[in-house]
C-alpha cells in the first residue's frame, strides 16, 4: 500500500511538471517561430522599400547626368568668352532647368580657373573664386566622369539650403580641362521623400557616398555624420559591397537598427534602408500578446486533461513495459539458440575436419611409413584444409563477408555450361531440363561464387526429389523483384534464375529457416545445412534477393534475382588451377605478416622455391624496409587484417611512395574487402597453397623485372 501510495505522488508531481512545462515549451517554440516570421517580415519590408529608395534615387541621378550631358552638349565647343557673351541666354536655360527639377537648387558653368561663366541664380555670375570646391577639383587631374560630393553649405553672396555638388569635367577638343558643369542637389529633397515614405514606428532612411559621407538621412541629423570604414557597416560594406541586410547600433544615435544597403548602379552612392530594432520587438510582443490572452486558457484546461491522460498513459506505458521485457527475453533466447546451432555447427564440421587432419599427421610420424600411404595421409590433409576453407567461406557468403570477384558474364552461357556438370551431380534418373532465353543476359557478379549457388540449389533439389524427378533450370529477364520492393530499382531490371523440382516440397513453418546456417531436414551426414545459406548470401552481397514458393508433394522453386547490366564490362578469365610452384630465383620478395606462424611459413616456403624473401611483421617495418631502398624488391606480400596500419593501407601508401612496385593482398576475412573490393590490388585468399603463392607472386612480380632489365 505505501509503495502504491509513494508512485501515486509521484506520478501527480510528473503529471504537475508536465502540464506547466509543456504550454511553456509551447509558448517558447511559439516565440521563437513567431520572432523569425516577424524579423524575416520586417526584412522582406525592409527589401521592399529599400527597392522604392532605390529606384527613386536612380531615376534622380540619372535625371541629374542627362541634365549636365545636355548642357555639355549646348556649350561643347564653345569658347568661354562666347559662353560668357550668351550669358543672358544660357542662364534663361539653366533656370529653367533647375525650376523644373525639385531635386536641382542649381546649376553652373565654370571655366578652368574655377570662376562661374554661367549659373541659374542670378545674372550676371559675380566674380567668386570656386577652384576650392570639391566638386571642382575631382577634375582637374583627370576625366572621372560624374562627381558626387559631401554636402556644403552655400558661399557668399549665395544663401539657402545647403546641398551636394553632382559635377562633370568640360574638355577641350584635345582633351584638355576646360572647366566644370555642375548642378547643386538639394539633400532635403531626399529627406522629404523619405518622410513620405517611412510611414512606419522605426524607420530609417540614408543615402551616403562610398567613403561613408552620409549626404541625406531620415530621421534627420542636426549634424554632419561620416560611417567610420573600421565599424560594422564599413566592414559589411567591404564584405557585401553590392547589397545586404546587417543589424547594427548607430554611431549617430545610438540606436540599434535592422538595415539593408544597396549600391546605386554607376554612382559612388549607396542607398539604405531599415527598422529600429526596438520597433521589431514591439511588433513580436503584441503578436505574443495576442497567444497569451488565448493561450492562458487553453494551458488551463491543458492542466485537466494531462491530468487525466498522463494517469492512463502511466499505466499502458507500465503494462507495455512488461510486455516488451517479455518480448526481449523471447528475442535473446531465440538469438542465444540461433548463435548454439551455428557454433554447434561449426563446431562440429571442424572436428570432423579436424579429426581427419589430426589422424593423418599422427599416421604420418609412425616410423617406417610406406610412401603410397604417406602421400595418401598428404592428400587427404591437403583435401582437408580445401573442405575447410570451403567451409569458412559458406560461412562468410551468409553473412555478406565474402570478398567477392564482380565481372560481368552471360547468365545464359554460364547455365548452359554447368548443364553437364549438375548432369553428373543429380545422377541420370533425374531429368534436367534447360530454358534459356536467345538474347544475353549478362550481370556482373563474382562468376564462381554463381556457379556454386546454381550448384547448392541444384544439389538441394536433387535431395528433396529422392533421386528421381525433374529439374527445370530457367533463365529469364524481368523488370522488378516480385512482392514488395526491399531494394533500389534497378533500372535494367534483374535476370531471374530458376531451380524447379517435382520434390516432396517444404513445409510452411520451415519456409522461414530455410535459409539459415546448419537448418536442415536431412539425416545426419547428408548434408551441412550450408547450401542454401550461401544462396542466401551471394544474393544479399551481389545487391539481389533469393526467394522460394513450396507446396508440400508438388515441389519447390527457388529463384535467385540478380541485377542487369549493359553487358559492355570487359569479363575476366577464370584463375588457373593449381600448377607446379613456380621458380622464384632472381625475386625479390617484402612478406609483411602479423601472424609470426604464417608469416614464418611464407618465407620459408618462398626461401625453398629460389625468392629472396624479407619478413616484417608490422606495415611501419614495411615502410622503414621500403624507405631504405625500395628498388631491392620486386614486390611486396601483406595480410590485410593487422594491428595499427592494415594491409590496405600500406598497400595505399606504397602505391603513393613507389607507384610502379606491386602489392598482393592475403586475408581470410575483411569486412573492408567485403564492402569495397580490394581496390585494385591482387588478392590472395588464405588459406592459400605454396603453388598459389609462388605463382600470383611471379605473375605481378615480372613486368617490374622486365622494366628494371630495360632500364639498366
Amino acid at each position: 500500500m505505501q509503495t502504491e501510495q509513494r508512485n501515486s505522488l509521484r506520478l501527480l508531481q510528473w503529471m504537475m511538471a508536465a502540464s506547466l512545462a509543456l504550454p511553456i515549451a509551447l509558448f517558447a517554440f511559439a516565440s521563437a517561430v513567431s520572432w523569425v516570421s516577424i524579423r524575416d517580415t520586417a526584412d522582406r519590408e525592409i527589401e521592399r522599400t529599400l527597392d522604392v529608395a532605390h529606384e527613386h534615387a536612380l531615376k534622380v541621378f540619372e535625371t541629374i547626368d542627362r541634365s549636365l550631358s545636355e548642357i555639355n552638349e549646348i556649350i561643347r565647343g564653345i569658347p568661354d568668352a562666347d559662353i560668357k557673351s550668351r550669358e543672358e541666354a544660357l542662364h534663361s536655360r539653366l533656370k529653367r532647368l533647375a525650376d523644373s527639377l525639385p531635386q536641382m537648387k542649381s546649376a553652373w558653368i565654370f571655366d578652368a580657373q574655377g570662376r562661374a561663366l554661367v549659373n541659374s541664380l542670378v545674372l550676371p555670375a559675380p566674380d567668386i573664386d570656386f577652384s576650392d570646391r570639391n566638386y571642382f577639383k575631382a577634375h582637374v587631374e583627370r576625366d572621372i566622369g560624374i562627381f558626387i560630393g559631401e554636402a556644403l553649405k552655400p558661399r557668399p553672396p549665395y544663401q539657402g539650403a545647403a546641398f551636394f555638388g553632382v559635377s562633370r569635367r568640360r574638355q577641350t577638343d584635345d582633351g584638355s580641362f576646360a572647366g566644370v558643369i555642375q548642378a547643386s542637389v538639394l539633400p532635403e529633397y531626399f529627406e522629404n521623400f523619405y518622410a513620405r515614405i517611412g510611414h512606419d514606428a522605426g524607420s530609417f532612411f540614408a543615402l551616403g557616398l562610398t567613403d561613408g559621407t552620409v549626404l541625406a538621412r531620415f530621421p534627420v541629423l542636426d549634424r554632419d555624420f561620416r560611417l567610420d570604414p573600421n565599424g560594422a557597416v564599413g566592414q559589411k560594406l567591404a564584405a557585401d559591397p553590392k547589397a545586404g541586410l546587417v543589424t547594427v547600433t548607430s554611431p549617430a544615435d545610438g540606436i540599434e537598427r535592422r538595415l539593408g544597403y544597396q549600391r546605386l548602379a554607376a554612382y559612388p552612392v549607396y542607398i539604405s534602408a531599415g527598422l529600429e530594432t526596438s520597433a521589431i520587438r514591439s511588433r513580436w510582443l503584441a503578436t505574443m500578446s495576442q497567444h497569451l490572452i488565448f493561450g492562458l486558457p487553453a494551458t488551463a484546461l491543458l492542466f485537466f486533461i494531462l491530468a487525466l491522460a498522463l494517469r492512463r498513459t502511466r499505466r499502458l506505458h507500465a503494462e507495455a513495459a512488461r510486455r516488451m521485457e517479455a518480448e526481449e527475453a523471447l528475442k535473446h533466447g531465440q538469438r542465444l539458440e540461433a548463435l548454439g546451432q551455428l557454433t554447434g555447427g561449426v563446431a562440429h564440421d571442424f572436428n570432423n575436419l579436424l579429426t581427419v587432419i589430426r589422424a593423418s599427421v599422427d599416421m604420418l610420424r609412425r616410423p617406417h611409413l610406406p610412401e603410397e600411404r604417406r602421400l595418401r595421409y598428404v592428400d587427404a590433409i591437403s583435401d582437408t584444409v580445401s573442405r575447410s576453407a570451403k567451409l569458412t567461406a559458406q560461412l562468410l557468403a551468409f553473412a555478406r563477408r565474402q570478398t567477392l570477384k564482380p565481372e560481368v558474364f552471360d547468365v545464359g552461357k554460364s547455365v548452359q555450361t554447368l548443364t553437364e556438370m549438375i548432369g553428373t551431380l543429380t545422377g541420370s534418373p533425374i531429368e534436367i531440363v534447360t530454358r534459356v532465353p536467345d538474347q544475353p543476359c549478362f550481370i556482373n557478379a563474382d562468376a564462381g561464387q554463381f556457379e556454386t549457388a546454381l550448384i547448392n540449389m541444384a544439389v538441394n533439389a536433387r535431395d528433396a526429389m529422392g533421386g528421381a524427378g525433374r529439374l527445370t533450370i530457367t533463365v529469364r529477364a524481368v523488370a522488378e523483384l516480385p512482392g514488395p520492393a526491399v531494394l533500389p530499382e534497378n533500372p535494367l531490371g534483374y535476370i531471374a534464375v530458376s531451380v524447379d523440382d517435382t520434390g516432396v516440397g517444404i513445409p510452411q513453418e520451415q519456409i522461414g529457416r530455410i535459409f539459415e546456417p546448419f537448418f536442415t531436414t536431412k539425416e545426419i551426414g547428408q548434408g551441412t545445412g550450408l547450401g542454401l545459406s550461401q544462396v542466401f548470401g551471394f544474393a544479399k552481397q551481389s545487391g539481389g534477393e533469393v526467394m522460394v514458393a513450396s507446396e508440400v508433394g508438388k515441389g519447390s522453386t527457388f529463384t535467385l534475382y540478380l541485377p542487369r547490366v549493359s553487358g559492355q564490362g570487359r569479363p575476366q578469365q577464370a584463375p588457373a588451377e593449381d600448377a607446379a610452384p613456380v621458380d622464384g630465383h632472381g625475386m625479390s620478395v617484402l612478406v609483411v605478416e602479423d601472424n609470426i606462424e604464417v608469416g614464418t611459413f611464407a618465407k620459408d616456403a618462398l626461401t625453398e622455391l629460389g625468392y629472396a624473401t624479407t619478413l616484417v611483421h608490422s606495415a611501419m617495418e614495411a615502410l622503414a624496409e621500403l624507405t631504405r631502398n625500395a628498388e631491392r624488391f620486386d614486390v611486396v606480400f601483406t595480410d590485410v587484417v593487422m594491428p595499427g596500419m592494415t594491409g590496405i593501407d600500406l598497400a595505399q601508401e606504397i602505391r603513393r611512395r613507389h607507384f610502379d612496385l606491386p602489392v598482393v593482398l592475403t586475408s581470410g576475412y575483411s569486412h573492408v574487402l567485403s564492402q569495397n573490393g580490394s581496390f585494385g590490388f591482387e588478392l590472395l585468399q588464405k588459406p592459400y597453397s605454396i603453388e598459389q603463392l609462388a605463382r600470383v607472386l611471379h605473375n605481378v612480380g615480372r613486368w617490374r623485372r622486365v622494366k628494371r632489365g630495360a632500364a639498366e
